[in-house]
């Protein structure tokens, strides 16, 4: 019995230093405890007690290309020029090989300004704008899958599905928004079994474009990476996810008919329904190795279930 409890102790000790390390090595990580990100606000329960929780804050923030108005976005603003450049790249405005000379963010006016060498105009893409799924007012444009078939995601990337557990029990444990007040979704950029990028915004295309506005400005590529998402696997979701070069795209929740096919086009690994020991992978299921042995798996705490874990 003493070897038993040992034995837990040295393996509890093991888990809670490899979260230290994993936080240690992440490059961006949430702060919840930033004061501009939530808020305090009273009410009542539906006992009719007065309660007391955390809200998350949304501000406006409006994104100028060179001299031009783009748009307008409701968000956190926790990191607006990683969030520009990324909406930029998404909607096919910037070109990963393209120049960017300066990215100006004036808190006052909540205004963001990115400044390439060459003249932009895009009065034409504008008027093309159209609604999508996404949450916080997600917008794509009529061209935006332009480059969608030219991309060639790479063939030799891998899944071990023991990392994949490993990577949901990094990611679940994370300090975020999302323990602290909810109403938010969570986007993370992963290598092997490991965070290296996590995002988090009122809308799940805000995080995932804050995550490819971060890659491009740091130049870090996507071929050997892994994309973690709270949101649905839409079709927007795999086009981002594709032109950010990732080949791997894992979520929490479930799928849109026009993700799968799309994912299969691209030949992405595309899994959801992701918590615990299940998952369910709909395309690019050559790239997973069945490594782990599922009865050491533990299944989501409580405490940790986030959006999207239905039964």
């Amino acid at each position: 019995m003493i070897a038993m409890i040992r034995n837990c102790n040295y393996w509890l000790t093991l888990a809670r230093s490899d979260a230290r390390g994993q936080l240690r090595s992440m490059r961006v990580l949430p702060d919840p405890s930033d004061p501009r990100l939530t808020r305090r606000v009273i009410g009542i329960d539906q006992t009719g007690a007065a309660v007391e929780t955390a809200v998350t804050v949304e501000r406006p923030l409006t994104l100028y290309l060179n001299g031009q108005e783009i748009v307008t976005m409701m968000t956190i603003l926790d990191r607006p020029e990683d969030l520009a450049v990324g909406y930029l790249l998404n909607q096919g405005m910037l070109k990963p090989g393209d120049t960017v000379e300066a990215v100006e963010y004036d808190d006052d006016l909540q205004v963001v300004v990115v400044r390439t060498p060459a003249r932009t105009n895009f009065e034409e893409k504008l008027r093309k704008k159209t609604l999508t799924s996404g949450c916080a007012q997600g917008t794509a444009f009529g061209d935006l899958m332009e480059d969608f078939a030219e991309v060639r995601l790479n063939p030799a990337a891998r899944l071990r599905t023991s990392e994949l557990y490993r990577l949901l029990h990094a990611i679940n444990t994370l300090p975020s928004l999302y323990l602290e007040a909810g109403a938010i979704h969570g986007c993370a950029l992963c290598e092997g079994d490991a965070p290296v990028a996590y995002m988090e915004d009122v809308g799940r295309h805000n995080a995932v474009d804050k995550i490819a506005g971060w890659m491009f400005r740091n130049a870090v590529t996507g071929a050997d990476k892994l994309f973690y998402t709270t949101g649905r696997l839409t079709s927007e979701m795999v086009i981002k996810t594709v032109r950010m070069g990732i080949p791997v795209l894992v979520s929490r929740s479930g799928f849109t008919a026009w993700g799968v096919e799309l994912a299969r086009e691209a030949k992405l690994t595309l899994i959801g329904r992701c918590r615990g020991k299940r998952f369910m992978a709909l395309a690019g299921q050559e790239r997973i190795i069945f490594d782990a042995d599922l009865a050491y798996v533990e299944e989501e705490s409580a405490k940790h279930r986030r959006k999207g874990a239905e039964p």
